[in-house]
C-alpha cells in the first residue's frame, strides 16, 4: 500500500484512472491534470479529494503544476481515430514531458496495451512480454497501437535518461462502471443491438478496475531503470463468445452476435500473467463475479440473479 505519498496521475477521470486515484486518495496527496472539458468530470475527480488541474498533453504546458511528486501514473490517452500525429502527441509526447516534469520521483508507471504485439494467427495465443511488437489493428481508434509503440520508447528512453525508475504496464481488456469492452457488450446487450467480434473465438484477458487500483503499489515498486515491462491483465482467458451470453443471462435477454472480420488483426489478445502475478500475486475478482456486480450496479431493472 502507499501512504502519505504525493502522486500524480493524469487523464484521472477515465475507466481505468479514476479507480485508481479513488484508492489512492485515500491515504495520499494526490493530484490529476487532464484538459477537463467535461466540467462535470472535474467536479467528480475533485470529490475524491484530487487536486485538479487544466493540462492540454499536446501543449503541455503545465502552468503552476508542482515538480515534487514522488510517484506518477501516466494513464491519459488518446482515442480520436485517424490522426496519427495527434495520437503520437498525446500518448507518447506527452509521456515524455510529464516523465521530465516529474523526474525526481521514486518511480513512475506508464500505461500502455496488450495491443503493442504483432498479431498472430492463434486465438489463444498468451503474449509474452519478450514477443514481437507491431501494430494489432484491431481497436478503435486505428491509431492506438501504434501511438503506444511509441509511448513504450518515450518511457524506455525517460528512464535511463532520467535514471528514473519506471514501469511499462501493458493492459488488457480493463472494465468496470465507467467503461471497458465487456460493459460495452453489456449495454449492447440491454439496448438489443448487434455484437460483432472480429472472430469466433476471441478470447481476452479481462481484469476488473478493483485488481487494477490494488495492484498499483507493487507495480511501481518493480519500477526499475532500464524499464520493466510487464502485461498487465487478468488472470484468466475468456472469449467474447463466453462473456456475452453469460452477460445475457443475467439480464434475461437474447444475445445479437456476428462475426465481423477485421483484416491483418490478431485474432485473440491474451496475456501471458506470469511475470505480472510474481510482482501483484493473483486476481481476486473472477470475470463471473465483475459482470455480475456490474448488471446488478448498471442494470437493476433488468438483471437476474
Amino acid at each position: 500500500m502507499l501512504s502519505g505519498e504525493k502522486i500524480l496521475i493524469t487523464g484521472p477521470a477515465g475507466r481505468i484512472a479514476f479507480p485508481i486515484a479513488a484508492k489512492l486518495a485515500q491515504d495520499n496527496e494526490v493530484w490529476g491534470i487532464a484538459r477537463f472539458s467535461d466540467p462535470k468530470q472535474q467536479a467528480e475527480v475533485e470529490a475524491l479529494g484530487v487536486t485538479t488541474r487544466k493540462v492540454d498533453l499536446v501543449k503541455c504546458d503545465f502552468g503552476d503544476l508542482p515538480r515534487d511528486f514522488t510517484y506518477v501514473l501516466h494513464i491519459a490517452a488518446s482515442f480520436d481515430r485517424g490522426s496519427y500525429d495527434r495520437a503520437i502527441s498525446v500518448n507518447a509526447e506527452a509521456c515524455g514531458f510529464v516523465l521530465d516534469h516529474c523526474r525526481s520521483a521514486k518511480a513512475a508507471l506508464v500505461m500502455s496495451t496488450l495491443a503493442v504485439y504483432k498479431p498472430t494467427a492463434d486465438p489463444w495465443h498468451r503474449f509474452r512480454e519478450d514477443d514481437a511488437l507491431g501494430d494489432m489493428i484491431a481497436h478503435d481508434p486505428d491509431t492506438y497501437s501504434i501511438a503506444k509503440n511509441c509511448e513504450e520508447a518515450i518511457a524506455r528512453f525517460c528512464a535511463r535518461n532520467f535514471n528514473l525508475p519506471v514501469t511499462i504496464a501493458r493492459m488488457g481488456a480493463a472494465y468496470g462502471p465507467r467503461g471497458g469492452l465487456p460493459l460495452m457488450h453489456m449495454q449492447a446487450l440491454a439496448e438489443g443491438r448487434l455484437i460483432e467480434p472480429r472472430w469466433d473465438p476471441l478470447p481476452y484477458s479481462p481484469i476488473h478496475v478493483d485488481d487494477i487500483a490494488n495492484m498499483i503499489a507493487p507495480l511501481l515498486g518493480a519500477a526499475s531503470v532500464p524499464a520493466t515491462i510487464v502485461n498487465f491483465c487478468g488472470d484468466e482467458a475468456v472469449a467474447v463468445q463466453q462473456w456475452v451470453p453469460y452477460m445475457a443471462g443475467l439480464l434475461g435477454v437474447t444475445p445479437k452476435i456476428m462475426v465481423k472480420p477485421v483484416p491483418g488483426a490478431s485474432l485473440g489478445s491474451v496475456g501471458d500473467v506470469t511475470k505480472r502475478l510474481a510482482i501483484t500475486g493473483p486476481c481476486t475478482v473472477k470475470w463471473q463475479d465483475g459482470l455480475k456486480r456490474l448488471a446488478q450496479q448498471l442494470y437493476p431493472d433488468h438483471f437476474r440473479s
